[in-house]
């Protein structure tokens, strides 16, 4: 499950921009990027509870004015869910409702761990960055797929 969306996909007409999250109940690490260049960046980590984490991302979406948001959910290597899978979706369902963002869900098993074996200084905003990057590269493999399909009348 490489793209949950809970809303419609970004447009392939102008360059998106997204914030990207790699939830955790204690912190949340928050990644930005485009379409354009077609690469994440990890921003900060958000480590706040309740209403002061949404406060917090509140000003985030206002200063980086992105287009939709992206959120990692992680699940067993099988590709079971499980709690924090759940968390994770609701965190997504609340970031739609409070900021009326499309919200776009990745597979992000692995990301901390891969960030931490990178040596990342911030670990979970590091993962954001990756969970962004895999985004943008499935959009970047949808596009090629249907320019394939345009070609193949």
């Amino acid at each position: 499950m490489a793209d949950r969306q809970l809303s419609a996909p970004p447009s392939a007409t102008r360059p998106q921009s997204f914030l990207s999250f790699d939830f955790g109940t204690r912190r949340v690490g928050v990644a930005v990027g485009n379409t354009l260049l077609r690469r994440a960046s990890a921003l900060t980590t958000v480590a706040a509870e309740g209403e002061a984490r949404f406060a917090a991302i509140g000003r985030l979406i206002e200063e980086w004015q992105p287009d939709a948001l992206v959120v990692g959910a992680p699940f067993h290597p099988d590709g079971a869910a499980h709690d924090n899978t759940q968390r994770a979706r609701r965190f997504a369902r609340q970031l739609q409702g409070r900021f009326r963002l499309p919200v776009h869900e990745v597979d992000e098993r692995y990301t901390t761990t891969e960030a931490l074996a990178e040596g990342a200084a911030d670990a979970d905003a590091a993962a954001a960055a990756l969970i962004l990057d895999q985004f943008l590269r499935s959009l970047h493999t949808d596009d090629e797929q249907d320019n394939d399909a345009g070609t193949r009348r």
